[in-house]
């Protein structure tokens, strides 16, 4: 399985095989609070302020990847402005459980969205991945979707999720994955599978940080 190279351009690291993989500029910042994230010695209280920190640049730069429209508006001058305004039909999905830690950096962004949920597990025997529970939008196939999961190793949990998006009718161009870390593996099994989505990261790391979830949640 190759490895996935990745160039910088225009503020982001772009791989050269996926165009459709956007990982955020590894300033210093950024490079800080995925440190701390991967420290065995933070503390649960600075692993979850920090790790907000990093959920909430990843959730805005996911945010610039929606469809926008022009909109003209008037100031209290009187004066108009040429703007900006999101087109209408935006949704966030969250991969239950460590996707739920990515939900209030939404609602912090974007107050009244709609968030819907898909459990995907592991069956005991057979280890294979599959969604046990779905709730969306009912008109989520007429809307962008932010899909929301904090760690991707291997891709196959991603992969269930976006399958049964589109089942629901949601069409893959219109799919973004809101991450912070991902290894390549996980990079190529999705977009192989699914090139027309895109995914947004924090990193590209052959070794993901697993203990995400636990940290986070305080149940490790």
């Amino acid at each position: 399985m190759g490895s996935v190279e990745v160039d910088i351009f225009n503020g982001f690291e772009y791989s050269k095989k996926y165009d459709s993989l956007k990982v955020l500029h590894a300033h210093d910042q950024i490079k800080e609070l995925q440190s701390i994230l991967r420290d065995r010695n933070t503390s649960r209280s600075d692993f979850k302020f920090y790790a907000d920190r990093l959920i909430r640049l990843v959730i805005e730069e996911s945010l610039n990847q929606l469809p926008f429209t022009d909109c003209k508006v008037v100031t209290p001058t009187g004066a108009t402005y040429n703007g900006l305004k999101y087109k209408s039909g935006n949704c966030g999905v969250s991969i239950v459980r460590s996707g739920e830690s990515m939900e209030q950096g939404l609602r912090d962004c974007c107050r009244s969205i709609r968030i819907g949920k898909i459990l995907v597990e592991s069956d005991a025997e057979t280890h294979e991945a599959r969604v046990v529970y779905a709730r969306f939008p009912e008109d989520i196939s007429q809307r962008h979707v932010l899909l929301m999961y904090p760690i991707m190793s291997t891709g196959n949990t991603v992969s269930k999720a976006v399958n049964v998006l589109k089942e629901h009718g949601v069409k893959e161009e219109c799919i973004i994955l809101s991450n912070l870390f991902c290894t390549p593996a996980a990079v190529q099994t999705v977009l192989d599978s699914y090139p027309k989505m895109k995914i947004l990261t924090s990193e590209v790391h052959p070794v993901a940080p697993n203990h995400f979830g636990q940290k986070y949640f305080g149940t490790d």
